[in-house]
């Protein structure tokens, strides 16, 4: 069993800065793909980014594309979310996922996604 516990959210005004830490229990859990999901009250999760095992690969969604940075200490067995120029509608809890099966490109999907950490609140005031 892994356990995801993911650090760092707080409140921050617009155009300010944070960066989320999401640390994995488990010595397997350094070979898994990761993402960043977040859910704003009254709606879906929705993807952040992900990065691939080897941190080679990395996605991100449209919205987020050039303001944050996903990457990975294997050794520490931690992900990283660096978020930068952050707007109100970043606001949302944000979850760390972990893919357990994944051995390529990470995906988008949060059906892939076989554990969760319990997410960390963002919000970012005007």
């Amino acid at each position: 069993q892994v356990q995801l516990v993911e650090s760092g959210g707080g409140l921050v005004e617009a155009g300010g800065s944070l960066r989320l830490s999401c640390t994995a229990s488990g010595r397997a859990s350094s070979g898994y793909a990761m993402g960043w999901f977040r859910q704003a009250p009254g709606k879906e999760r929705e993807f952040v980014a992900a990065i691939s095992r080897s941190g080679f690969i990395t996605y991100y969604a449209d919205s987020v594309k050039g303001r944050f940075t996903i990457s990975r200490d294997n050794a520490k067995i931690t992900v990283y979310l660096q978020m930068n120029s952050l707007k109100p509608e970043d606001t949302a809890v944000y979850y760390c996922a972990a893919d357990r099966d994944n051995i390529g490109a990470p995906t988008t999907s949060t059906k892939a996604y076989d554990y969760w950490g319990r997410g960390t609140q963002v919000t970012v005031s005007s």
